[in-house]
């Protein structure tokens, strides 16, 4: 057992045994747990650690608790369940570590232990099963569609968000109906034949994944991506049987049903005989391109994982990489003062950052600004603004304050989890400012569509 860090505002030994400890299906190593030397330098990276100020919220003091668990002085319960459900999984903790301690590997171990041993209370466990019976399921999803459209349009939304009573009566509910985008037709339709050929002299052939969320909030983004590889010399493949990429799962210690939709991902794109996979959405992409951990121990899809991992790319850094072949025109007369927001998942999760900035800077008349703090998050983390919603309240106000002191008059963002997060706290401090994603100022651009200030 380590020394117990200067700081701790709650020791071991005050923990309640209310239930027992890690089980033996992959507990978190402890020779990862042991290259932590607790010096802190997570602590000022960490959104959860801003927020709550405890030591046990932070990566240091989890990991001191996995630690504790595993050598029996400590068990796993409510007083330690809640400093691993605070977590966001970010990653801005693995980026900042100079012991490089890979706390995304210990804290992927330790969430489906928490899920496997221990007793959610009931409030908990019938959140958690409609967002994982919903959410990872389009088919499922789309025909709910159909109430939110009519929730939407007879006003019903308004009225419950005007009166404040969901969230003091159903405080998830109502953080689930804070960050839900207007409900379109194109929700309802899926209008992509399977095979799009390149424009022009074809340079690849790439499979591209259509997402959840993604596909159902924010369909436009994916028309978008299609059109922009295409008009740079990809032919695409849309396979029909694809479904979720697994992150939503596999960020909450769903395992199980992870691998499960793992499984049905790589199966969808057999055969297809693409050259790369891509992805437009910060938090699948780097959930994709884990599939060989998550798939390790299936003898079956442990090799069919590492093949399909090794193919993934996000748009932009596919982009980046190959270079575009059309020409980009500007998207205002006037210079487009232009702030990008960096999605956890590509920031510390892909190490993705100058690709993107590359890419915006390419079109005429963009000229990028830089927030502060802009490698903290902005509070979504997959469903962890439902989950959590104080925690994810308080960090999307300031990173929409961060974005807004840029002055820039339109916000780039790569994610839809991000988006919905921004554009709720955009809302609530009533600033109209457009958000797009960058496929999407792309495809305006080589299709010389003007933005109207």
């Amino acid at each position: 057992m380590q020394t117990l860090p200067e700081g701790f505002t709650q020791s071991i030994e005050t923990i309640p045994e209310s239930v027992s400890g890690f089980d033996a299906q992959h507990p978190p190593e402890q020779k990862l747990i042991d290259t932590c030397v607790h010096c802190g330098f997570c602590l000022s990276t960490c959104p959860s650690y801003r927020v709550i100020g405890k030591e046990m919220d932070s990566p240091r003091g989890r990991i001191y608790l996995m630690d504790a668990i595993k050598n029996g002085e400590a068990s796993l319960g409510e007083a330690t369940a809640q400093h691993f459900d605070s977590c966001l999984g970010c990653l801005a903790c693995v980026t900042t570590c100079p012991s490089g301690v890979q706390y995304d590997k210990l804290i992927a171990a330790t969430r489906p232990q928490v899920e496997r041993n221990y007793p959610r209370s009931l409030p908990d466990r019938l959140i958690r099963t409609l967002i994982f019976n919903l959410f990872p399921y389009p088919k499922r999803l789309r025909p709910f569609l159909v109430f939110l459209y009519v929730y939407q349009k007879l006003g019903l939304q308004k009225l419950v968000r005007s009166t404040g009573l969901l969230k003091k009566v159903f405080p998830r509910l109502a953080a689930m109906d804070a960050i839900l985008p207007q409900i379109t037709l194109d929700s309802f339709r899926d209008n992509f034949p399977t095979i799009i050929p390149a424009q022009g002299k074809k340079r690849y052939r790439v499979g591209v994944i259509l997402g959840c969320v993604q596909r159902l909030f924010f369909s436009p983004v994916n028309e978008a991506t299609v059109r922009v590889l295409t008009a740079n010399g990809c032919e695409v493949v849309i396979p029909k049987t694809q479904g979720c990429c697994a992150a939503l799962p596999e960020h909450q210690g769903q395992k199980e049903q992870a691998k499960a939709l793992a499984r049905q991902m790589i199966d969808s794109f057999a055969g297809t005989d693409v050259d790369y996979i891509i992805i437009n959405a910060a938090g699948c992409g780097h959930t994709l391109k884990e599939y060989g951990h998550i798939l390790d121990d299936d003898l079956e899809y442990r090799e069919k994982a590492k093949a399909f991992a090794a193919k993934v790319k996000d748009a932009q850094e596919f982009l980046a990489q190959v270079g575009l072949t059309t020409q980009l025109s500007p998207l205002t007369d006037e210079p487009l003062m232009m702030v990008y927001q960096d999605a956890c998942h590509l920031l510390h999760g892909q190490k993705i950052s100058v690709q993107p900035r590359q890419l915006l800077r390419q079109i005429p008349n963009v000229k990028l600004r830089e927030p502060i703090d802009a490698a903290l998050c902005c509070g979504s983390a997959g469903v962890y603004n439902m989950l959590q919603p104080e925690v994810a309240d308080d960090l999307g106000q300031q990173k929409v304050e961060n974005l807004l002191n840029t002055g820039a008059e339109l916000i780039a963002s790569a994610n839809p989890g991000c988006s919905l997060q921004i554009q709720k706290h955009l809302r609530l401090k009533g600033k109209e400012v457009s958000l797009m994603h960058p496929m999407e100022l792309l495809d305006y651009s080589i299709r010389r569509v003007k933005l109207q200030k």
